[in-house]
């Protein structure tokens, strides 16, 4: 019986490597989970690069994890069995004590880990995973599909939830990538109309078959202004995070319009004080969801047959793979698999 198991570690800051580890067990309210499928994320990107290089053991990243549960440790809640397909985000599960816990903002827990940056992720045959964070994920989903929906996925539907906008409405999708793609399918499925926005005419045909009933090119038209001209956006979902873009956009919104901010900057964001005033308008963050809203996701997703694009790669060469992410060569999203997962096809199903 093996006593080890593979994972790729951030031996440097940037570089991963794969080493063999001894096979944990799982502490209190804690599982094992067997990986099979792990996304990656354009916040690995700080997570690799930004790897505190004296942590011992390095630190593994990944955080949109699909497996089954190995081993179960103790007061492990009793809906979580062995063999059980669950997944793990970037939120690492909530302590159940905290002020934000009692009053049910697990997602705002200042006492759980960010998966793969501040505790071990999914770049790697196992896992362990606070019991908490557990998403249950729907038979109708293979791995490789749900591994971007426990992040992307519900990054933009909570978003878009809180968005306040109404079926019919006008919702424009600023930034079509990884998080974009996936926005725009749950906003048409939502029964909004969809502006997508984005730099280039090489996103265009994407944008339009993802969903976006309209295509803006910011590189060619002033994006508010033909916002305006449709009598504006009741929202505006950015996953950008470049403060100089978000901000040229926000002319955009509709009086009592939301712009709700996924993309994160160290930045300041420039805003006009007058045009929230004058209009009613409004600035929202919203960070990924709990575990419960995470379900309530992958259900929609099957639902309303919602899938990521991906393009598929073994974990061993998950050094490629983040390379490829970071150069922008990848188009939407990559994922790593392990366990016989290698042979799920590539794309849209």
């Amino acid at each position: 019986m093996k006593n080890t198991y593979q994972a790729m570690q951030v031996t440097r800051p940037g570089v991963l490597e794969m080493v063999d580890r001894p096979i944990p067990t799982p502490c209190t309210g804690e599982v094992l989970i067997e990986v099979e499928a792990c996304g990656i994320c354009g916040a690995d990107i700080s997570d690799i690069e930004g790897a505190d290089p004296a942590l011992q053991p390095p630190r593994v990243p990944g955080h949109e994890v699909v497996g089954r549960i190995k081993a179960l440790g103790a007061h492990t809640s009793s809906i979580w069995k062995i063999g059980q397909r669950v997944g793990v985000g970037r939120l690492g599960g909530h302590c159940n004590e905290c002020p934000q816990c009692r009053q049910g903002n697990f997602q705002l827990c200042p006492n759980q880990h960010f998966v793969g940056a501040t505790c071990d992720g999914g770049y790697a045959e196992l896992m362990i995973a606070r019991s908490s964070g557990l998403v249950s994920i729907p038979d109708e989903l293979d791995a490789v599909e749900a591994a971007p929906l426990l992040c992307a996925g519900i990054a933009t539907f909570n978003a878009l939830k809180k968005c306040g906008a109404n079926a019919g409405d006008t919702v424009a999708i600023l930034g079509i990538g990884g998080l974009g793609h996936m926005a725009l399918q749950y906003a048409r499925r939502m029964g909004f109309r969809v502006i997508a926005v984005g730099r280039g005419q090489d996103i265009a045909d994407d944008a339009l078959a993802l969903g976006a009933h309209l295509y803006i090119d910011t590189n060619n038209e002033d994006a508010a202004a033909t916002l305006n001209s449709l009598g504006g956006a009741q929202a505006i979902v950015s996953t950008v995070g470049h403060p100089d873009a978000v901000s040229a956009v926000m002319g955009g919104l509709a009086p009592q319009g939301r712009l709700i901010l996924l993309g994160a900057h160290k930045s300041p964001l420039p805003v006009s004080s007058g045009q929230l005033v004058v209009g009613e308008r409004s600035v929202w963050g919203s960070l990924t969801g709990t575990p419960y809203e995470n379900e309530r996701t992958l259900d929609f997703s099957v639902l309303t047959d919602v899938r990521p694009r991906i393009e598929v790669m073994p974990l061993e060469q998950a050094n490629e793979a983040f390379q490829k992410l970071k150069s922008g060569e990848a188009k939407f999203r990559i994922v790593l698999t392990v366990a016989g997962e290698s042979e799920a096809q590539n794309g849209l199903p």
